[in-house]
């Protein structure tokens, strides 16, 4: 276990904190590794009855570390991909997941709220999915679950312009539970995450898994990742990321398409 992914049970609640505020929680491979034996260790555990993300510092996370995509997209990288263990094992939990997120949920950040069961935003937190921007796609089979949610139109425009969704929007639109001032975000995850916990755990689990088509997501990850992978080896994306490197706006146009 990282140091930058904190584990901490208390009663039936497992907290799991990304603990990388000087970087803006974004989130490396081995911190990737680290969130998903979390999540599988929880499973084996039956005191545990909610799982509870939260992040340090003024962001829930920036996303994934984009030196590495970079690294990735030059041909070089993990030879294990722990960010694929860590959404497979988020989809396939069956313990309730409650997430409290302030500040700014990039990429995985906001993908990663669409398997949670219980969403509490911050008054200034921002849901942000820049995959195109990266010359990438959707991942955490968001592809499928955000359309599902707020509609094909809604889930074009975040897709394809990146840009930041509020939270009042988000609320709005169905993709979180409750906005708190940010005083309150931890007092409130943690309210709402003993709340569920005293609820009868059977129960819980069984609603849970009647909620959700298992198998759907994951052949909807199957599909996304095959062409995630193809896309970071593309030459938009090392575009992309040269760009992010050199502070300035990538230029598509004079890509020819393979």
């Amino acid at each position: 276990m990282t140091s930058e992914v904190i584990t901490n049970r208390v009663g039936g609640v497992l907290t799991i904190t990304i603990a990388r505020p000087d970087k803006k929680n974004a989130l490396t491979n081995a911190m990737y590794g680290a969130l998903a034996d979390a999540i599988d260790s929880a499973a084996s555990d039956r005191e545990i009855r909610v799982i509870l993300f939260q992040g340090e510092g003024d962001s829930f996370t920036a996303g994934n570390d984009i030196g590495e995509f970079a690294a990735q997209a030059a041909g070089s990288g993990p030879a294990e991909r722990h960010v694929f263990r860590f959404l497979d094992s988020l989809a396939r939990t069956s313990i309730p997941v409650v997430a409290a997120v302030q500040g700014k949920a990039v990429g995985v950040g906001t993908t990663m709220l669409l398997h949670c069961d219980y969403v509490i935003l911050t008054e200034d937190a921002q849901l942000i999915t820049p995959f195109i921007n990266l010359a990438l796609v959707p991942e955490a089979a968001s592809s499928y679950l955000l359309p599902l949610r707020i509609g094909h139109a809604r889930a074009f425009e975040m897709f394809a312009f990146g840009d930041p969704l509020p939270a009042a929007t988000a609320l709005a639109w169905g993709i979180a539970n409750r906005v708190v001032p940010n005083a309150e975000l931890q007092s409130e995850a943690r309210r709402a995450a003993e709340r569920i916990a005293a609820k009868p755990h059977g129960s819980m689990t069984a609603m849970k898994q009647l909620m959700r088509d298992v198998a759907k997501l994951a052949s909807q990850m199957d599909a996304e990742r095959a062409i995630f992978t193809k896309r970071l080896e593309s030459d938009e994306a090392r575009e992309a990321f040269t760009a992010f490197a050199e502070k300035r706006q990538p230029d598509f146009t004079k890509i020819q398409m393979r």
